[in-house]
């Protein structure tokens, strides 16, 4: 995970360098939907794309969180750490979760 900053730095400079949109958020996250479309079909299909379009995910969220100056890493690892203290028991036959760590 130590390479994810560098990643992040490197997916914008790329978006840069070939005039892809690095300002409009809104037509990012479209963006991102409809690469998460594809990830979709790519497993219906079984057509050996999955990885790539998987991927393609990635490097779009990546993208928009260098637009947004959110560093992507910390926020990963901060996440990690509250789902590893969580909580759940099955309740009814439904997992609930019973614990949530202070933030």
């Amino acid at each position: 995970m130590t390479q994810l900053r560098h990643l992040q730095k490197e997916v914008f400079r790329n978006k840069c360098a070939k005039g892809f949109n690095t300002s409009n958020v809104e037509k990012e996250l479209c963006l991102i939907q409809g690469e998460l479309a594809e990830v979709y079909q790519a497993y219906l299909k079984k057509d050996g794309t999955l990885g790539e379009e998987l991927a393609d995910v990635a490097i779009y969220l990546l993208g928009l969180s260098e637009m947004l100056k959110i560093d992507l890493q910390k926020e990963i690892e901060q996440k990690i750490s509250i789902n590893d203290q969580r909580q759940y028991e099955v309740i009814e036959g439904v997992l609930t979760r019973t614990y949530e760590p202070k933030r």
